[in-house]
């Protein structure tokens, strides 16, 4: 199953050695083509590339292509990649050109090799409350992910032990959570988008979850 990013995530990751865009719902690490190509001839092909660093480029793409978009060269009157920043990896030059990089089979923003998630649709907030020491986080997570993904890929840091606790949701019907069910599929509905026509703020209601401590000896 596919790890989910918020846009946030992305943002984060927005430096020479550390770059993430998101292209059409999918979340790319491009810091292995970046270090490939520095110190080379190609070195200049990297600029464009580390500007967009942490964000989405799917409007460079057309919708109906997949690909990105093209546009007539004014100089030479040919196609070519339209190209904002600058000419980046894996893209042909208007005119030919014998140093040309043609080492690659796929360009690098169709490589599912690059491909490490999947942006999500919809972020929304959680508060997570453990009822054992009274701690309280608020959590930005992905409405794909089930709870057990939300443990381990963002709640962990803070409580190492937090698969040793049953999650419940105390509202009108105090019940059990399952950890393989996403928030919504367990009853946890996000009003976000509501309170909002209402002109409130997003986050005016934190749903919360509490934890309560199973002692089952699990280790961290």
């Amino acid at each position: 199953m596919p790890r989910y990013y918020t846009p946030h995530e992305v943002r984060a990751h927005c430096f020479e050695d550390d770059a993430y865009v998101s292209i059409n719902g999918k979340v790319l690490d491009i810091t292995p083509l970046i270090q490939m190509y520095q110190g080379t001839r190609y070195a200049s092909l990297l600029q464009p590339l580390i500007l967009a660093a942490g964000t989405d480029m799917t409007h460079l793409l057309d919708k109906k292509t997949m690909d990105f978009k093209t546009c007539i060269d004014p100089e030479t009157g040919f196609r070519t990649y339209a190209q904002p920043f600058g000419r980046f990896a894996h893209t042909p030059t208007v005119l030919p050109d014998s140093s040309i990089d043609l080492s690659y089979e796929v360009p690098w923003w169709q490589d599912e090799r690059y491909v490490i998630g999947q942006l999500t649709r919809k972020t929304r907030k959680i508060r997570i409350v453990n009822t054992l020491n009274g701690h309280e986080h608020t959590l930005e997570v992905c409405s794909e992910e089930t709870l057990r993904e939300i443990v381990m890929t963002r709640y962990l840091s803070h409580n190492a032990h937090a698969l040793s606790y049953t999650w419940r949701r105390l509202d009108s019907e105090p019940r059990d959570l399952d950890m393989d069910k996403t928030l919504d599929e367990n009853g946890v509905l996000d009003e976000s988008e509501e309170f909002e026509s209402l002109g409130l703020n997003a986050d005016y209601y934190i749903p919360a979850l509490h934890l309560y401590y199973d002692d089952d000896l699990t280790e961290a």
